[in-house]
């Protein structure tokens, strides 16, 4: 084995120092770097690890440094980094300059959320947590509050129907959604609530379009709604939704509405007077741009599933900033408006009011397609029907929708994959998680 050093001995401090005179004693070949010549190993390499910089970078890496990343990337052999690869922001992910690409990444004590975040996860390869053997006292003061969701946390809050269960008890959601040219939306977020176990799943629509949704929703019950004009809502469908809501669990806003002045003015209503936990997404979103205090004044749980765009629109915030801290402008949000907030990309986020993160470890890039996150929000909305908190529902929705888009993946690549194949993989999905739950896949 052969050791690279690239600082002066003399310089080593504290515990660095102390590890370099083991190596000494050891007697083992310590080669000083101070040109990119310097790094050549002199037999064959099998494994390179990375130690170069640690948990306190920011910025980007320069000088002797980045010409010897270089050099490792450009080795063909395996790369361990150590807590993580040298370049990489440990908060952020961000890689603003050369980084190490590695095969394996061993992260001490506990999993730093730029290794979990783009681009900084695909500079990390396999990361494995290592026990450093910190001190109880210790992890007991610290206050952890991200956290990455899998499948194990999944099968600790997956709803479990009752052996006498009957439509009525076991979850009804009411969706208001559609307009011309986007009935698909509404289809696709009444029918997920359905797939994810809902009992009965209501949708109000455009009356115009209602003949539509009869057909491509038949196991929905419609409910037609006055109009501002053909194919959108208007402000008059307030109190029939109203009148709807009553004896329904959940109720699920904004797929496909449309930003009609009439569609926006129903929207802030409802928003100010519904009393059920309510989902919102999408032109939900949309019609609520400079109205936010709505959202701080409602006393039922509230969920909002925007995309950056949409949360950009929202805050005011820049996609770019909302994208380069994405969990901590989600943790912000959530607060500030007092709501639990799903921030979907790459990771998908959700944050609650309290401001404990949940980062979501399935999905793909297939899932980058037009109707997904309506699929999205009817998950969610049935499991907080089906007596899940909001915080809980959204987080296991999203980890649900993406255990689906991966199913899909499976069946018919990224390129071509559709949100109606996220869709159909819903159940199957519920049929593994509840195998597992019920041990029979053992």
């Amino acid at each position: 084995m052969d050791v690279y050093l690239l600082a002066d001995p003399a310089a080593v401090k504290g515990d660095a120092q102390t590890n370099l005179r083991i190596l000494q004693n050891m007697g083992l070949p310590i080669h000083r770097v101070e040109k990119r010549e310097d790094f050549r190993p002199s037999q064959p390499v099998h494994l390179i690890v990375d130690a170069i910089f640690g948990t306190g970078i920011s910025g980007a890496v320069r000088g002797l440094a980045a010409e010897i990343i270089d050099a490792i990337n450009a080795t063909p052999v395996p790369v361990l980094s150590v807590d993580l690869p040298s370049g990489l922001n440990a908060n952020t992910g961000a890689v603003e300059g050369p980084c190490v690409k590695a095969t394996a990444t061993a992260t001490m004590a506990e999993l730093k959320r730029g290794l979990l975040l783009p681009p900084g996860r695909d500079f990390a390869g396999r990361v494995h947590v290592v026990d450093i053997s910190m001190p109880e006292t210790i992890e007991a003061a610290k206050q952890v509050r991200t956290f990455i969701v899998g499948r194990p946390d999944a099968l600790v809050v997956l709803p479990q129907r009752p052996s006498d269960a009957y439509k009525n008890k076991v979850g009804l959601v009411y969706v208001v959604a559609g307009s011309t040219g986007m009935t698909g939306a509404a289809t696709l977020a009444s029918l997920s609530a359905l797939k994810a176990g809902s009992g009965l799943v209501y949708l109000g629509i455009p009356a115009s379009l209602n003949p539509i949704l009869e057909e491509k929703a038949t196991e929905v019950i419609t409910r037609p709604l006055p109009e501002a004009e053909p194919g959108h809502l208007g402000e008059s469908a307030t109190a029939p939704i109203l009148d709807h809501l009553a004896g329904m669990d959940v109720f699920a806003l904004g797929p496909g509405l449309g930003t009609h002045p009439s569609t926006a003015k129903l929207v802030q209503n409802l928003v100010r007077e519904v009393d059920r936990p309510t989902v919102i997404d999408a032109d939900g979103l949309n019609n609520l741009q400079g109205h936010t205090e709505l959202l701080k004044n409602r006393a039922a749980p509230t969920v909002l599933t925007p995309h950056p765009g949409e949360l950009s629109r929202l805050t005011g915030l820049s996609t770019r900033e909302i994208l380069t801290d994405r969990i901590e402008v989600a943790r912000r949000f959530a607060g500030e408006w007092g709501v639990v907030l799903v921030l979907k990309g790459s990771p998908t986020v959700t944050a609650s009011p309290e401001g404990v993160v949940m980062i979501n470890s399935s999905g793909n890039a297939g899932m980058a397609t037009g109707g997904s996150g309506d699929v999205l929000t009817g998950l969610i909305a049935s499991f907080i029907g089906q007596g899940l908190d909001a915080f809980t529902a959204a987080w296991l929705g999203v980890y649900v929708h993406g255990f689906a888009g991966d199913v899909a993946r499976s069946r018919y690549g990224e390129m071509g994959l559709i949100a109606g194949d996220i869709l159909r993989a819903v159940p199957a999905v519920l049929r593994e998680l509840e195998k597992t739950k019920r041990g029979e896949n053992r």
